[in-house]
């Protein structure tokens, strides 16, 4: 079967739209499958759309059998990644195919000898495009859609993977929660704690969103720059993620700690854009921009995610930084419980992430889908 298949350089839009449309066309049969905005897909893979390309470079490939696309995938080169590393660690990602072992070998041994031929020692992935972005094989919780900025994947490719001699580097997890689960009473005790006249929670003051973004970044480095595969995010991809997330964004659901007027601690919960194009097949057009925006602005999300959260280092491991992000969730319940939202999603965290993990599950959080990134010498 092998011999049938074609291998494809993705050069020019025409290309490039059949490697956004193929993993809809892998997963027709799948009810969960929710397709991604096109328009969005062609940012992140473009160059001089996505500030991710300011410091990496990336190849992508189809595979044809018979005239019919049947399998993608991209090998990426990270400057930032391989610095913060200190080692030749490529990385593949936006990897979908047909149940066949023959198209997921001829994906992964041209990857492979990409990278190899760049002077790469490792292969890690999935990565859509980076550690910033979309991570991780789900391998488990197919029965439910996923949300935005989260893998979506056929169960097979797990099995494909190990059998191409691929290895587990790390393991992720999300969570879902009810929004109106109450808060344990404990756990409410705790958030309720009087702290002192000197920490401050206020929300996120749109009025100087670009400040506010940098503030979230600047904590988000400082507090997650020893965990697993991080890369600090650049000025220009600071930008860029503050431009995409400001038309969604609802400031009552992003928050921050402040002690002394110095923020020290955030959370930011956004609604699920996925949930809101499910039936528009990827395409804001004809009509389904105007069903997204009647969904956003007038019929409210059901669910949204808990994108991100973070602590400066220099309160890790005390009693403020314990009682803070309690704080930060229970502050936000609030305006969950005066929203049409349902549930929300916290995560990706890392599995051996323990301290993060107890506190999401004292406030009623249950793990519902898991990912896993892999690894090849």
């Amino acid at each position: 079967m092998s011999q049938q298949l074609q291998l494809v350089a993705v050069e020019g839009k025409t290309l490039l739209d059949a490697f956004i449309q193929l993993p809809s066309d892998i997963h027709h049969d799948d009810p969960n499958w929710i397709a991604p905005l096109v328009i969005e897909r062609r940012a992140l893979l473009d160059p001089a759309k996505n500030p991710y390309f300011e410091h990496a470079k990336a190849k992508y490939w189809l595979v044809q059998r018979e005239g019919r696309f049947v399998g993608r995938i991209s090998a990426q080169i990270d400057q930032m990644s391989i610095q913060e590393r200190g080692e030749n660690i490529g990385h593949f990602g936006m990897f979908a195919c047909e149940d066949d072992p023959a198209i997921a070998k001829l994906l992964l041994d041209t990857a492979e000898d990409w990278l190899r031929q760049a002077g790469m020692v490792k292969i890690q992935g999935p990565m859509n495009l980076s550690i910033n972005q979309e991570v991780g094989l789900m391998v488990d919780g197919f029965d439910t859609p996923s949300m935005m900025l989260m893998p979506h994947d056929k169960p097979y490719l797990q099995a494909m993977l190990q059998d191409a001699n691929y290895k587990t580097v790390a393991k992720l997890v999300s969570y879902i929660r009810d929004a109106n689960t109450l808060f344990p009473e404990k756990m409410r005790k705790l958030a309720e704690r009087k702290i002192g006249s000197k920490v401050v929670l206020r929300t996120l003051d749109m009025k100087n969103y670009a400040e506010e973004i940098e503030t979230i970044v600047s904590i988000f480095n400082e507090g997650w720059h020893t965990n697993w595969g991080f890369v600090p995010m650049t000025d220009s991809e600071v930008k860029h993620m503050a431009d995409e997330l400001k038309p969604i964004i609802d400031p009552k659901l992003a928050c921050f700690a402040e002690v002394d007027g110095k923020a020290v601690a955030f959370i930011v919960c956004v609604p699920d854009v996925n949930e809101m194009i499910a039936d528009i097949n990827g395409k804001l057009l004809p009509f389904g921009w105007l069903k997204l925006l009647w969904r956003m602005k007038v019929r409210g999300p059901k669910s949204a995610r808990v994108m991100l959260m973070g602590l400066r280092k220099e309160y890790a491991g005390g009693l403020l930084g314990s009682i803070l992000p309690f704080r930060l969730i229970y502050h936000i319940e609030a305006h969950l419980k005066q929203s049409p939202l349902e549930q929300v999603e916290m995560g990706w965290i890392l599995e051996d992430n323990q301290p993060v993990r107890r506190l999401i599950e004292r406030v009623g959080g249950v793990v519902y889908k898991k990912y896993q990134v892999f690894e090849k010498n």
